[in-house]
This record gives structure tokens, sequence and C-alpha cells, in this order.
């Protein structure tokens, strides 16, 4: 199993679809585009399965990171080939890009724990079927996007309607931040005080008690999606 990672910021922690990944074994190649301009190319067979992480940059913020048209690139072909594709938060946002969704930037802010609902075919599908029906799990994110044609919706909230959703068999876009657990969060918060302060007033006090009452449960939520998107491969 040799799977495609695309980070898009130099603080990215894999989290919970890392350790899934380990535990299938998984060879791991890392892309740093936004130092290098470096992506998977899909037409070689490379690799068998592609992840894009998020970062602070919009989707369509190609003047100052011309890399991006290229990846929405990539996530389409490795869809199109059948090959698995998850696409988290900037990720999310670039898979709707790349199949002809639109992005619409700082008006869906998200920050903290915050709570997730499938919808009917989110209930029914091999992947977000492995959380609960209602789940809280981290959002840091201000844009959001319109949905893909050929996408299903597997998941909503208040904010940001278009949470989670799926394109064919196996390319799958989550708004959330399913692979940060409790460690991920409690790194951000040391490295981004004055950041996450102004996206939610009073976090850095409030950080251990919302990690002890919202995070456990978002942890095995966000552990449960990455092992069911991992068996895809």
């Amino acid at each position: 199993m040799r799977v495609a990672i695309v980070e898009n910021t130099k603080i990215t922690h894999h989290g919970q679809v890392g350790v899934a990944l380990h535990e299938a074994g998984a060879l791991i190649e890392q892309f740093r585009p936004w130092s290098d301009g470096r992506l998977p190319d899909p037409e070689t067979g490379e690799h068998d399965a592609l992840v894009v992480f998020g970062g602070e940059q919009s989707a369509i913020d190609d003047h100052i990171h011309p890399y991006l048209p290229e990846l929405a690139r990539v996530i389409r072909a490795f869809g199109e080939a059948d090959r698995p594709v998850l696409g988290i938060c900037l990720g999310s946002q670039l898979m709707a890009r790349a199949w002809g969704g639109e992005n619409h930037l700082a008006i869906a802010r998200e920050f903290g724990w915050c709570d997730v609902t499938l919808t009917e075919d989110g209930r029914a599908d091999p992947v977000l079927s492995a959380a609960p029906a209602d789940f809280p799990i981290f959002q840091w994110h201000s844009d959001t996007f319109t949905l893909p044609p050929q996408a299903t919706l597997l998941a909503t909230a208040d904010i940001a309607r278009n949470q989670a959703f799926r394109i064919g068999r196996a390319s799958y876009a989550t708004q959330f931040h399913f692979e940060a657990n409790r460690a991920v969060v409690a790194d951000w918060t040391r490295e981004f005080p004055d950041l996450t302060e102004a996206l939610h007033p009073g976090w850095v006090a409030a950080h251990p008690r919302l990690a002890t009452t919202r995070g456990a449960s978002a942890d095995a939520a966000g552990l449960a999606l990455a092992r069911a998107w991992v068996r895809l491969i």
C-alpha cells in the first residue's frame, strides 16, 4: 500500500490518519508543494491513494500558491482512476474545486470541537457510517464550497452546511479535521496561541476542559473514520 500525502503548510500533523495508515503498514511519501512545488504524478501509478491535508491558504490562492490548480487536477485524476482520495479542510475545498464546485471565502468560520450530523447517505456510507450519527469533531476554517454536481453529501453542520462528501467509490472530502486528535489540537494551541485566541476568545484557558469533555469523543470518531477510509485502499 503506497500513499502520497500532500502537506500544504509547514506544521502539518497526520494525526488519526497517520495512525490508521501505519496500522495498515502503508508506505508513505510526503509532498510539500508550498516549499518546492513538487506533487505526486497520477499517471505513473506509483501511489495507490492520495491524502491532501489543510493549510492557511484558500483553495483559490493561485497568485501566491501557483501549485494549487495542478493539485486540483491531481486530486481529480486520482479519483477518475478509482484510487482513493482523502481531502481534509483545504483538501476538501480543493476537491470541490477539482470537480466543479465553487469556493466561497471567509463566510463560514468554525473553530474548536463542533457538532457534525450525518445525512441519510452518510449513515449508509462505508466510511462516514463508522462515526456516530451526530458527533463532535475539530474545525478550523473560514471558507466553504458548493457541492460538486457529482458529489453525495455525507455530513452537515449549522454554519458550513457541506461538511463531507463523496465522489465515486472512494474520493472523500471532509471540511472538518478528523485527523486532529487531542495531541494535535494541544500542539496547535501551543504553536498558535494568539491566533487560536482570536478565533475563540478564551480558547487557551478553556482548551483543557474542552479536550476532556469533547475531545475524547472526537478522537474516537476520527480514528474510526480514518480506519474506514484506509480500508478502501
